[in-house]
């Protein structure tokens, strides 16, 4: 692709070639009018003189003698060597003077027949080959008539040298124009090619901001955008490697368990206890499925990779559904599930697919993990006109409220039989997506109380 400096520079010289021409083109115009004009004033004048002379008051006599004078005049410089002539226009310009079909006097270039038979005024003629501009005065009282007339060419000529000489200047400093402007184009755009020369051997790991001063306004605009696009992979090569670091760390302890299970269950000779080894692994791989799943659920909540599907739920709907799939958990070790809404209520928001689920599924598992048998799990649901509530009640020990900011980080477990660490996590990070929020606090049997609030709202992008 061609460079900026390159097409700047033929833009602005066509633009000014243009100009150029047209203004070349007005003023050749123009500079024609008038010239035809001061030709034409200049006939005139000529024919007044003219006009003027013949008649002036001398006797007959006298008067016979200045046209003999004037005219052996003109035949002279007729005839006489061309180095003592007068101005080269001098043979395109004539006159004659007639007094009814008698000619009086001609100068040297003008024919023996009347250059018009217009009896007054201007007349573009054509005589001898060459085009003539002729005018025609005639007295209001004498049967006198003055011709004078002048080459078309001479006007010609002389209009285009008066143009020539205008657009030489311009023709000529073109070229030194162009090389100006190519200086002034490098010397304007030297702060991007630094900034491109900065970029070009920055190192590929090196995520800092660019640092560039002075720096003109509309640079200002792309460093800046470069800047936050630096900043994000920078954030994003961060949370990249704090995954594999936390998935290094927690994916340890789980996988020598397993190993070690499988170490027993193949020592085992006895098969009530190779058995037992197997169920001790088979758990295992359980825990470190749903650890890796965890993992990658939380990785899919970091802000660079939000999703937008967004679509329209019903929340009701969605959280027995979810539910549903935990029955069989939460029967296994003897608690009860109960929901708690009204079924009359308004439950539509926008979520993005998946959420309602995996809210559920964290906090209701959450509860399972600290409830003991024989306990009830409660799950309410409020609307609000802006806003849906969902509360999960359980009868296990609580958190003291000192620790409720701890448990929503990362691997943070409260308590012996707790999880990875990363159900909360997964939980606030979802809700904040969606402009939601989680609050915990004492659930009023006993145990704790989470609420998470959504708002009706798009989920945010």
């Amino acid at each position: 692709m061609t460079s900026i400096r390159r097409r700047t520079l033929g833009l602005v010289l066509l633009v000014f070639g243009i100009s150029m021409l047209t203004i070349g083109l007005v003023s050749y115009r123009y500079a024609a009018h008038e010239i035809e004009e001061l030709y034409d004033a200049s006939l005139a004048q000529n024919a007044r003189l003219l006009e003027g002379l013949i008649q002036a008051p001398l006797p007959a006599d006298q008067r016979d003698v200045m046209l003999a004078s004037l005219e052996s005049a003109l035949l002279r410089a007729e005839e006489s060597d061309k180095r003592l002539a007068g101005h080269r226009y001098e043979s395109k310009l004539a006159f004659q003077v007639w007094q009814d079909d008698t000619l009086l006097l001609r100068s040297a270039s003008a024919p023996v027949a009347p250059l018009t038979a217009l009896a007054a005024g201007y007349e573009n003629t054509s005589l001898e080959g060459h085009g003539w501009r002729v005018y025609a005065l005639s007295h209001p009282e004498r049967p006198l008539r003055v011709l004078v007339g002048e080459r078309e060419d001479v006007r010609g000529e002389l209009v285009t040298l008066i143009a020539l000489r205008t657009l030489l200047p311009d023709l000529l400093g073109l070229p030194i124009l162009a090389l100006l402007l190519w200086w002034a184009i490098g010397w304007g755009l030297k702060p991007l090619s630094r900034m491109a020369e900065q970029v070009r051997r920055r190192d590929p790991h090196n995520l800092q901001p660019l640092v560039m001063s002075p720096l003109p306004r509309e640079l200002d605009t792309i460093v800046g955008a470069l800047n936050r696009l630096l900043e994000r992979i920078r954030a994003l090569r961060v949370r990249e490697k704090r995954f594999i670091a936390d998935a290094a760390h927690e994916l340890r302890t789980p996988l020598a368990v397993l190993d070690l299970h499988a170490q027993n269950a193949l020592a085992a000779k006895d098969p009530a206890d190779r058995r037992e080894a197997l169920e001790e692994l088979r758990s295992g791989v359980a825990r470190a499925t749903r650890l890796v799943t965890q993992l990658l659920t939380l990785a899919r909540l970091d802000p660079e990779e939000e999703s937008r599907d967004a679509t329209d739920s019903d929340l009701l709907q969605e959280v027995r559904e979810a539910l549903a799939k935990l029955s069989p958990l939460a029967t296994d070790r003897d608690i009860e599930l109960l929901l708690d809404a009204d079924e009359t209520a308004d439950w539509h928001l926008r979520v993005e697919s998946g959420a309602i689920d995996t809210l559920i599924q964290n906090l209701v598992s959450n509860a399972l993990q600290h409830s003991p048998p024989g306990s009830t799990i409660h799950v309410a649901l409020a609307a609000g006109g802006e806003q849906l509530t969902l509360s999960v009640d359980d009868q296990g020990p609580g958190i003291p409220a000192e620790e409720r900011e701890q448990v929503i980080e990362r691997f943070h477990r409260a308590g012996p039989g707790a999880g990875a660490g990363l159900g909360l996590s997964i939980v606030v990070r979802l809700l904040q997506r969606h402009g939601g929020r989680l609050a915990l606090d004492d659930a009023p049997g006993g145990g704790l109380r989470a609420v998470a609030m959504l708002p009706r709202r798009k989920a945010r992008h």
